[in-house]
């Protein structure tokens, strides 16, 4: 796939963002470790004519820590990416923690949103203080470190892919390692070493840990586009309460469950079964 990259400075700070593909244009809200770069879901969206659009969220990539002062200040700037690339309107997918953000640009900026994707979003409380996953993160990828800690996995993941795809295994699934083994794809070894080697923390993960509990029931409520909820039964980053969630407080959503054999439902041998919901989710909500 041919990405553009591009920066965008308004007000003095920066906004980086990619473009793939030509078509309808999606906005992405990638998760966390990722940036402008992420690939996950987009092949098949470009060879169906649709546009990816994906800023990298503050602290990410390229784009200034400030914009993520709030997630009201960051859903401004994404609009005036849209405003900058002549777009008046787009279908917003929000994947895993950027779901927080893609629930509060739907509800506060509805006239350039045509559809609504939550794909294994972060939708209600996730990661607290209390929490060992928490803690860990904190000093793991904090901005000093995560350099370190991203490439001592990448270094380990290229010498023994395999071998890190089962030790990371737990992270992504609640199924035990040898009951998903039927679900998995002869490409998902390869896939995970490609997505350690382009994850970064930055700043942005430890802004993440900072405002993705701060997703309302009001905000929710308040979106009205049409919504595609997506989450695998297995997933073992984000738990099935999160999906429940989010159906029961957008009036405009269906629920996908999917069979997946965890939280990256763009891979393993139901990824089909991904892309095929989505495409025809899309398809019925097309821009007039």
């Amino acid at each position: 796939m041919k990405r553009r990259i591009e920066m965008l400075t308004i007000d003095g700070l920066t906004i980086e963002y990619s473009v793939v593909g030509t078509g309808e244009p999606i906005l992405v809200m990638h998760g966390g470790h990722s940036n402008c770069r992420e690939e996950f879901g987009y092949e098949v969206l470009v060879e169906n004519s649709y546009m990816m659009i994906t800023p990298s969220r503050p602290g990410y990539g390229g784009t200034s820590k400030e914009i993520g002062e709030s997630l009201s200040l960051a859903c401004e700037y994404y609009s005036k990416l849209l405003e900058h690339l002549h777009i008046d309107k787009v279908h917003l997918v929000a994947i895993s923690a950027g779901g927080p953000s893609g629930i509060h640009f739907a509800a506060t900026h509805p006239h350039q949103v045509q559809s609504l994707i939550l794909q294994s979003a972060v939708t209600k409380e996730w990661l607290t203080p209390k929490d060992i996953e928490y803690k860990a993160a904190k000093v793991i990828f904090r901005p000093n470190v995560e350099k370190y800690t991203w490439k001592m996995i990448s270094m380990m993941n290229n010498a023994f892919p395999s071998f890190i795809f089962q030790q990371m295994f737990p992270s992504f699934s609640k199924l035990k390692y040898k009951d998903a083994t039927a679900k998995f794809h002869q490409n998902d070894v390869e896939a995970i070493r490609k997505m350690n080697n382009r994850q970064r923390s930055g700043e942005g993960f430890m802004i993440d840990l900072e405002q993705v509990n701060k997703v309302s029931e009001q905000e929710l409520q308040a979106i009205k586009c049409p919504t595609l909820i997506m989450h695998s039964h297995h997933d073992g980053s984000v738990s099935l309460d999160h999906p429940y969630f989010a159906h029961e407080h957008i009036s405009s959503s269906e629920l996908s469950l999917l069979d997946t054999w965890g939280h990256l439902i763009w891979i393993g041998a139901a990824a089909g079964e991904t892309n095929n919901r989505l495409l025809s989710f899309l398809k019925a909500q097309r821009l007039k």
